[in-house]
């Protein structure tokens, strides 16, 4: 490689370690800093901070089109390794390059900031294609060779398990203890389930818990009585929608007042900061997903029951709130995030999942073993919310059936969880690796 070439390679590194605990907000002064160079000495190898950016998440697409390819490679080599074993791994290569390349892929969260330049734009539209083609090619030979039931929508699945591979490189779970076996646990939870027992979706349709969500998605206000009238709601929406598509650190004042066409003196006259105008479009969210979690947890009903009925909570909040969650997903990238407001509910969430994981285990209604009890709940915890993108593909109620075919029943036939359980395979280092 030539001097200049490693060089650029060590203000992309320096770059993505700053992007990854900084954010977008960072300068190329503090990039260069970073690097240990002159300002002016990083425009003799980037002309701008989008071309960093732009760079950086070309080089995250051009290492998962690598593991994809790799994985096809074995898929079809004679003598290869089964599909169950295949795609746990790929998932855990997945989640190994979304970590390694954890800047890119909360670079590539939100959309570019306003102003970003047309190359920017361009190469973060780009999705993570290739990687979720291969995921079903394994899918498929897996249900070709009676590993996987039939009747499971192999597509969905493929775009779940993907997406939920990748959200391994957005938080801080990664840097856990025990956390290299975090991608295998959630892979094995949508192949195996964790019902101990069958799944009968009509009776639980019925219990006690499924009757308590219902009754708190009753009490939510409908989306047009959300839409109030005047300016201060006009504003209101107008950050809600910033913040949902550029998230809460890249969006300012400014950007807010343009999409709402009022000056910044208009915004200021609503809210006194920008952190006061994030809390009072979460505050309807947070009550909404934190009164629904306590009342279904309090039901008189067993643990897949609860279980059942959080995911139908969760698919109908993805539903109405799909915003609101997205801005406080994407903030839990460091651990506090820079707004104290936007983790409102997570620690005690994971303190519930952790407890009904413990109580369904004792009572022989749940079977989830392999690493701590902490990762264990958070392997299980980012799969009770399904994204946004497969809710508004298929709708609440397609989301719920596909939570109960992976995440309850397991996508695998019951004859091939007689088998010992499966233990994480290991990526190509053994472990995650660390950020970048």
């Amino acid at each position: 490689m030539s001097r200049d070439g490693a060089r650029r390679g060590e203000i992309l590194d320096a770059a993505a370690r700053l992007f990854a605990t900084a954010g977008i907000r960072a300068t190329l002064k503090d990039i260069a800093d970073a690097a240990g160079i002159l300002a002016g000495s990083l425009y003799h190898h980037f002309d701008s901070k989008d071309a960093i950016v732009a760079e950086l998440i070309r080089r995250y697409h051009a290492a998962l089109d690598g593991v994809a390819q790799a994985a096809v490679e074995e898929l079809r080599r004679p003598g290869g390794r089964p599909p169950d074993e295949l795609v746990v791994a790929f998932g855990e290569a997945i989640a190994g390059c979304a970590v390694q390349h954890r800047a890119a892929v909360l670079l590539s969260y939100y959309e570019p900031p306003v102003g970003a330049s047309d190359e920017l734009v361009q190469v973060s539209a780009r999705t993570p294609s290739v990687v979720r083609a291969v995921l079903l090619e394994l899918l498929e030979a897996g249900r070709d060779s009676g590993w996987l039931r039939p009747g499971v929508d192999l597509a969905l699945l493929a775009d779940r398990m993907c997406q939920s591979m990748i959200h391994v490189g957005i938080g801080v779970s990664h840097r856990l203890p025990g956390a290299d076996r975090l991608p295998a646990l959630r892979c094995r939870i949508l192949l195996e389930g964790v019902a101990a027992g069958p799944v009968d979706g009509a009776a639980l349709d019925r219990s006690a818990a499924f009757a308590a969500a219902q009754e708190q998605i009753a009490s939510w206000p409908e989306a047009d009585e959300l839409a109030e009238a005047g300016r201060p709601a006009l504003i209101r929406a107008a950050a809600r929608a910033e913040f949902g598509r550029r998230g809460y650190e890249a969006t300012t004042i400014r950007d807010i007042a343009a999409a709402a066409g009022v000056s910044v003196a208009g915004v200021y006259r609503v809210a006194d900061s920008k952190e006061q105008l994030l809390a009072s479009i979460m505050t309807s969210y947070i009550e909404a997903l934190n009164a629904g979690w306590r009342a279904v947890l309090a039901a008189p009903a067993g643990a897949v029951e609860r279980l059942d009925a959080l995911l139908w909570l969760n698919a109908m909040i993805m539903e109405r709130y799909s915003e609101e969650f997205r801005i406080q997903f994407g903030a839990l990238r460091q651990s506090p995030p820079t707004s104290p407001d936007l983790a409102w509910s997570f620690p005690s969430q994971l303190r519930q999942v952790k407890k009904l994981l413990t109580d369904g285990g004792r009572d022989g209604d749940l079977r989830l073993t392999g690493s701590s009890a902490d990762v264990r709940a958070r392997s299980l915890f980012e799969l009770l919310f399904t994204p946004d993108d497969i809710v508004s593909a298929v709708g609440p109620r397609g989301a719920l059936e596909l939570a109960r075919d992976t995440v309850l029943r397991g996508a695998a036939r019951p004859a091939a969880l007689e088998r010992p359980a499966l233990e994480p395979a290991q990526s190509a280092t053994g472990v995650l690796p660390t950020t970048s």
